[in-house]
């Protein structure tokens, strides 16, 4: 596997990304001490250098098919492993439910006091999902009708389980900007994706 570090969030965390057309983002944050993982993929050097930063807590997979590594890595770490939570004891984070559909369920992580918002798929910075024009974009699947349980919220720091973040004061106006071109860059998004596919892994 061919992975490297992203989105350094300083004494809050980071991230780890797999090179490959779908850019499988993993992060690792750190609240109070405690150590949350979220979608990982078992890249040891990141296991490693989270482990280094405070007591692990748990896993947070926030994707019901996001399945990665999140069970592996609970199991061998001793902690637990929260699919698609409604809420995660012990920590800041408040969940926010982003989908609730019988084959997809996906809830969204707001770090109200870090600025920090994670989603693991209905938006994202890769070329699938903005057809290589936006620094962000929403789902294929979900853009008639996207996410807006987000568009209340201002991070300054924007996480996603494809592709690098979206970090700095630029951030609100590119959530607000990807929700509200939704549908109209549909058409776009579309012809874009027979070249994501040839190049997915």
């Amino acid at each position: 596997m061919n992975a490297r570090f992203c989105d350094d969030l300083g004494a809050d965390g980071f991230g780890w990304i797999v090179d490959e057309a779908m850019a499988r983002t993993s992060h690792a944050l750190l609240a109070g001490g405690r150590l949350w993982l979220v979608d990982p993929v078992d890249w040891p050097e990141a296991v490693e250098r989270a482990r280094a930063l405070g007591e692990p807590a748990g896993v947070l997979q926030l994707l019901d098919r996001h399945d990665r590594d999140c069970a592996a890595l609970a199991g061998r770490l001793g902690i637990p492993h929260l699919r698609v939570p409604d809420d995660v004891p012990g920590s800041p984070f408040e969940c926010v439910p982003v989908v609730r559909r019988r084959f997809w369920r996906e809830s969204a992580l707001w770090w109200a006091e870090a600025g920090t918002l994670v989603v693991a798929d209905a938006l994202a910075t890769s070329p699938f999902y903005t057809g290589g024009k936006e620094p962000l974009g929403v789902h294929p699947l979900l853009r008639l009708f996207p996410p807006r349980a987000l568009a209340a919220l201002a991070p300054e720091r924007l996480l996603t389980g494809h592709g690098e973040g979206v970090l700095g004061p630029g951030t609100p106006a590119a959530l607000r900007r990807a929700l509200a071109r939704s549908r109209r860059d549909l058409p776009r998004v579309l012809l874009h994706l027979p070249f994501a596919a040839r190049r997915r892994d």
